[in-house]
């Protein structure tokens, strides 16, 4: 599947040019999808990264899926691709972090905030993450101060407007869903832990 060249931070685990790709379509205010962002991480990582069974095989590729029925969904996924951008190799840890702390970006939590204090909460995250000093912190921020005319977005929509496309074209509705080499998979689950990833990498993928 396609990645324009400024979002290959998304490939958060193998190598860019792995013949074989899990897309990944997840929602930073979806509890499916923080459960599935565990299994990733302390399965998938391990076996696409260096030293893993399918290093070089195959590569994961975190696609944003953002769902306007969580009103927040837009503002998450703005500041995660405020970090591809600002930070790229810490684009992964915040996410994971932004999973962990995804209940304060419910919609009950945020529904007195301006989308100025979301942003805030969000910047404050990132700073926790982003190593210091590094001055990728107040780049974060800037890149998502509004432009100067009334409806001009900021300096990420241009990528969001890409991830949204891209999920719409390809019919993806909900999160998570996962795509193995361009087709939904429909037998990942969330609730996938170690055994299962293994046996359906053992199925899909030749180790000469």
């Amino acid at each position: 599947m396609a990645l324009q060249p400024s979002l290959r931070p998304l490939i958060i685990a193998g190598t860019a040019d792995a013949p074989h790709t899990l897309d990944i379509f997840l929602d930073y205010v979806c509890p499916f999808s923080a459960k599935l962002s565990l299994a990733i991480d302390s399965v998938l990582v391990p076996l696409l990264g260096p030293g893993g069974r399918y290093h070089g095989k195959v590569k994961a590729i975190f696609r944003p899926q953002v769902q306007p029925w969580h009103a927040s969904s837009t503002f998450v996924h703005e500041a995660g691709l405020a970090v591809a951008r600002a930070a790229p190799e810490s684009f992964w840890s915040f996410s994971l972090a932004l999973f962990k702390h995804q209940g304060e970006y419910f919609d009950v939590p945020t529904s007195t905030l301006t989308p100025l204090q979301i942003r805030e909460k969000l910047a404050a995250l990132a700073a926790e993450v982003i190593p210091v000093p590094s001055s990728a912190a107040g780049k974060f921020a800037d890149l998502l101060v509004l432009a100067s005319s009334p409806n001009g977005g900021n300096a990420v929509t241009d990528d969001l407007k890409y991830t949204i496309k891209f999920s719409r074209q390809n019919g993806i509705h909900v999160s998570p869903t996962v795509l193995w080499d361009g087709l939904v998979a429909n037998e990942i689950s969330s609730s996938w832990g170690e055994q299962e990833w293994t046996d359906f990498l053992l199925a899909k993928v030749t180790i000469e």
